[in-house]
């Protein structure tokens, strides 16, 4: 195991300020180009850590499921999409639709998602550590760095390479 994911979780919580700072600093003209880093960086944390092996999105937080996710869904699930989200959503304070109950509902106790193919697009593109939406929404990503090992190995990568 890399020397960054070991205890990354009570690093991830101690550096939170830290990494708040920094994700705030690359919304400046400093940070410009940055996001070139992130598709090897993402290649990289990925080949160090599999996902089954944590699940900790599935078991802390929930994705928002839109309207194409849940017509989908419900579909799959042979449910009509009135029965999907009684059964299974509830609105948040943002008005999205969300798990009712965290851990999702569909992950299993291997932690494999039982809508796998047919997850929720925030499902598909977590932890966004290879697209732009990693810097665009910062306060987000520093929160997801003490649920995900992959979004802390990124912010800690890029830091090294920052020299931040």
């Amino acid at each position: 195991m890399s020397k960054i994911l070991e205890d990354w979780e009570q690093k991830a919580q101690d550096k939170q300020k830290a990494n708040k700072q920094f994700l705030a600093k690359l919304q400046t003209r400093r940070g410009k180009g940055v996001e070139k880093l992130l598709p090897a960086l993402h290649e990289e944390a990925f080949s160090k850590i599999d996902c089954l092996q944590c699940g900790n999105c599935c078991k802390t937080i929930s994705p928002r499921f839109k309207g194409p996710d849940i017509r989908r869904i419900s579909k799959h699930l042979g449910m009509k999409e009135g029965d999907f989200i009684e059964t299974y959503l509830r609105l948040d304070k943002d008005e999205d639709y969300v798990v009712k109950f965290t851990p999702c509902p569909f992950l299993g106790a291997d932690n494999y998602c039982g809508i796998y193919d047919v997850r929720p697009g925030d499902c598909a593109n977590y932890p966004y550590t290879d697209s732009y939406d990693f810097f665009k929404r910062p306060k987000i990503t520093y929160e997801n760095s003490t649920v995900c090992p992959a979004v802390y190995y990124v912010l800690e990568k890029l830091k090294e390479k920052m020299d931040l």
